[in-house]
């Protein structure tokens, strides 16, 4: 509901606006908004490939992490991956490695996210 101060400002006020359940139920939907849509926080790795660290890595004296985001078919293999986060010096390798992994069986396919992390060697 908006509201008038006495100044003359205009402000929202949320707690006219939404009953005590209204607001409980917008908090959970945003809560758990996003484990319903293909994540499945329970498949487990079956087989993993380590990823080769990089030549320039070496070179560099490098070390880090990378987040990949990896698309999972419903037999287990990796369908795509992407990354979405971390040093790129590290991506194609990471990407080379998480292609090669397996996953359990599942009844769909789904999305999750992969930390790798690099060591200099």
């Amino acid at each position: 509901m908006l509201t008038k101060e006495k100044s003359g400002e205009a402000r929202w006020d949320l707690r006219r606006s939404f009953s005590g359940a209204a607001l409980a139920v917008l908090l959970l939907t945003l809560l758990l908004g996003g484990i319903g849509f293909g994540q499945d926080l329970n498949r487990k790795v079956i087989a993993r490939t380590a990823p080769t660290y990089p030549e320039l890595a070496k070179r560099m004296h490098l070390s880090g992490k990378v987040k990949l985001e990896v698309i999972i078919s419903p037999a287990g293999s990796v369908k795509s991956a992407k990354l979405v986060g971390g040093n790129p010096v590290f991506e194609q390798s990471a990407l080379d490695a998480v292609t090669h992994w397996k996953f359990e069986a599942s009844e769909k396919e789904t999305k999750t996210t992969v930390l790798m992390e690099f060591a200099e060697q």
